[in-house]
Formats: C-alpha cells, structure tokens, sequence
C-alpha cells in the first residue's frame, strides 16, 4: 500500500500539539486520587508538581528523553516556559533541535497511518526519504535544511568550546533574527521561548542530533584550525552553578537517560566543588521503564535517594506513557494556578556571569 502513495500523500496530516490551557483536567486527576496503580501514582505526582510551584524558593528543573516534541507535547513545554513553570531544561538533542528548532524553522511532524508503524514499508519510506519515529513522519529533505541552518550557526560562532546552553541561546537568537518567531508569522518553539524568558536549555550528548551534523561537517572544514565544539564538561559546571545559586530544587523528569542523570548529579558535584548542597527536595519521573534490566531509565528515585540526590519525602515515580501522563500532571498545576506567585529565575543570566568570569 505504502508504494501507491507519493510522499506528498503521506506527508498530510499533522501531529497537533495538545493544549493543556484549553482543558481544565483537575477534576479528573482529583478523582484519579481514590483510584489505584497509574492513576493514584499520577494523581500524586501533579500534587508534587503544585507543591513545588507553590514553594517559590524552589527552582524546577524539566527533564525531556524519547521522541517528545514529534509526538504532540510542544505547546505543554512552551506552556510551562511562558508560564514561570520551568526554570531550566536539561534535555536529549532530538527533542531540541530535530523536533523542537525543527518545526520552528516551518517544518512539521506527520501523523503515520497503522500499516506503517509496524515497520512493514519502511524500505519505502526510505526510497522517499521519510523518516520514521513509530506513528510519525518526519521529512528527511527538510531535515536536511535544519542540518544545514545548525551548520550555519556553527560557522556564524569565534571557535572555542561552548556548552550546549551557549550553542542553543544562538539557536534562538537565529530565530530572532530571521523572523522566526509569532510576532512575525513564523511559529512558537521552546527554543524561542527559552531564549526570550532566560530558560537555560542543556543537552550533556548535544551531538547526538542534528546539529552534529552542522558540527561534523564544520568541523571536517576547519581541518585542523580552531573549530566550534560542545564541552558536555562545560554544561555539567553550569548545572551545577544553579544548583549552588538555588539550594532548594525539584525535577520534572520525562523519561530518563542522560538529562536524568546529569539533573540529579548536579548535588553530587556541588559537594565535589566543596558546597554542602541539599539533596533535590521534590522529584517526579514519568517513565515506561523500569528497573529490572538495570538501566538508569528505570531506577526508582528512591535509588537516587541513596546517592544523596533526591530526597524521598516529595517523590514519584509514575509508570506512564508520556504524551498521557504529562498533559495530566502540567494541566493540573496549570489549571490550579500553582504557578501564581513565581516569576522567571533568569537562570540564564547567573549563568553568562559565571561564564564571563571563568
């Protein structure tokens, strides 16, 4: 079947990001709290959420693995940037740049129809160079374009190491410049929002995406000379600069992998740089994983709790799908107004300082 169809045909119907502003989900999660399994554990989780919002010493940290902007779950992220509801994100290069900095440059995510996501047509898909994230369609010559601008960037910057944050606020600077933004027809990102609210934005494996490809080929061109390279060293230092500035701290984490880990490190390297700092006071973990296969996705916080890293008073894990579970537990914060009384910690700001005088 996937042969009869032209690219064109494929490439039809877009993924819609859900709006968490537009449906008011706390009678539901309330509810969920005399229910049992996910939905007492989810239903938790969005109290913990509205605590930490509620607590404005608090700065909170949002955690993004696995295919997340594809999938539907931009405008929750933006909502919670625009909305003081995240201070810094620490997140896998996908969702950031292929993802997120991709649809801001114009481009899209597909809806995949139910024969393609088992994997039976994917030598066509290749041919029409579609990529394939489970149920979604992404362009592969439109990711090339995103490519290219990171490519751009890249060359646009004095060679020296940058950590990611630094890398990522000249993404969003690019999309400024280049009328990229609501204001001038073009789309909101969270590229672009965290670059207008001072949200720092790391991603510790930023190569493993496509702006390692805009960093390969600038890098292959240089031949030698002084290039542009991503210090993951860099980005750990600065994490770590906002856990001593702020001691008190919660996690938002989707998924896990390395923004888990580099999220919940930063106590531990604060104790390394001689600052006995708090253990992060509120944590929440959204995964499908667990810990029977030993990987750090699936380790309980209350693991965590054992590395000096999360305190167990104010934590949950919930065993969830994300584009379920996240809409829950943000619209449930979002609709109670937890967020109020917070303003914007410009993180980013502390951060240029630190930069300036190392």
């Amino acid at each position: 079947m996937g042969a009869m169809l032209t690219k064109k045909e494929l490439l039809t119907q877009r993924i819609q990001h859900i709006d968490i502003t537009q449906h008011n989900v706390v009678a539901l999660v309330d509810a969920m709290q005399s229910m049992a399994f996910s939905s007492r554990d989810t239903a938790r989780a969005a109290s913990i959420y509205e605590m930490m919002l509620q607590d404005t010493e608090c700065g909170v940290v949002l955690c993004l693995a696995g295919s997340l902007i594809s999938a539907g779950l931009q405008k929750v992220i933006l909502d919670l940037v625009r909305n003081n509801m995240v201070d810094a994100i620490v997140s896998t290069g996908a969702n950031i740049v292929d993802q997120d900095f991709f649809e801001a440059l114009g481009f899209y995510h597909y809806i995949a129809s139910d024969e393609y996501k088992y994997g039976h047509e994917d030598g066509v898909l290749r041919e029409l160079m579609i990529d394939r994230i489970y149920d979604t369609f992404i362009d592969e010559e439109e990711l090339r374009e995103c490519d290219e601008v990171t490519h751009q960037i890249t060359n646009s910057l004095d060679p020296r190491p940058y950590s990611s944050r630094e890398f990522i606020r000249e993404m969003g600077a690019y999309l400024v410049k280049n009328g990229k933004t609501p204001k001038d027809g073009g789309k909101d990102s969270i590229v672009l929002a965290c670059y207008e609210k001072n949200v720092p934005i790391f991603c510790p494996a930023f190569s493993d995406c496509s702006a390692g490809f805009g960093l390969v080929a600038h890098q292959h061109a240089r031949q030698g000379q002084p290039s542009v390279a991503i210090d993951s060293g860099k980005d750990f230092y600065e994490l770590t600069q906002l856990k001593i500035a702020n001691p008190t701290t919660g996690l938002l984490m989707v998924g896990g992998g390395v923004p888990k880990n580099f999220a919940q490190d930063i106590v531990v390297a604060a104790d390394v740089l001689g600052v006995e700092a708090s253990m992060h006071k509120y944590a929440i973990q959204i995964t499908v994983a667990d810990s029977r296969d030993g990987a750090l996705s699936g380790s309980t916080l209350k693991e965590a709790s054992s590395w000096g890293k999360v305190d167990t008073t104010y934590e949950q894990m919930v065993y969830s799908e994300a584009t379920m579970a996240l809409p829950l537990i943000a619209g449930y914060a979002y609709h109670k107004n937890a967020q109020a009384k917070r303003t914007g910690k410009n993180w980013a700001s502390i951060l240029d300082k630190v930069a300036v005088s190392a």
